[in-house]
């Protein structure tokens, strides 16, 4: 009989190392950017210098612009900020405006975002609601399901762009949250 590993939770997820998340980075599956659009996850950054600055915990939403026909089509997204009260409190909006724009789509389709070809893409840097100074525009992300039967719980991997290489800075624990408001 085989033995099946149990499967991590959020939290679990949130306190593993760099290097169990880098392997789930890469076993990881290119989640439906249909289970994505309309909610918003919370998200828990891993590296504890987001604590000090103050965007340890955050909430990501996804919106389509249109009527979505496959897996692969492109949509849309922003953060919003959250209350930093740990990672076991709730995820309460500070009420302030959604920032952080970006355009989501498979990084296989991207001859310099393919780092994750199992992964779609969280481009900054291709929204034009970022104002042209936004330091944002240099972030992309990483986004994988961590398990094909659960489309709630996605690990995530933010890197700053420079030209053509790719920084790392952080992983981050997305779960959905709610409905877009």
């Amino acid at each position: 009989m085989k033995h099946k590993e149990k499967k991590m939770t959020y939290i679990e997820l949130a306190l593993s190392s760099n290097e169990k998340l880098e392997a789930i980075m890469n076993t990881g599956t290119m989640p439906d950017v249909r289970d994505l659009a309309g909610w918003e996850f919370k998200g828990y950054n891993t590296f504890d210098l987001t604590g000090v600055l103050g965007f340890r915990k955050f909430k990501k939403g996804f919106i389509a612009d249109t009527e979505l026909k496959s897996a692969t089509d492109r949509i849309k997204g922003y953060n919003l900020k959250v209350v930093q009260n740990g990672i076991i409190e709730d995820w309460i909006d500070t009420g302030a405006p959604r920032y952080a724009f970006y355009e989501v789509y498979p990084a296989s389709q991207d001859p310099v975002e393919n780092k994750y070809p199992n992964a779609l893409i969280i481009n900054y840097g291709a929204s034009d609601k970022n104002p042209i100074y936004d330091p944002a525009r240099f972030l992309r992300d990483y986004l994988v399901q961590v398990y094909p039967d659960n489309k709630d719980l996605f690990l995530g991997k933010a890197y700053v762009a420079l030209g053509s290489a790719r920084i790392f800075v952080s992983f981050f624990i997305l779960e959905r949250n709610n409905k877009n408001s």
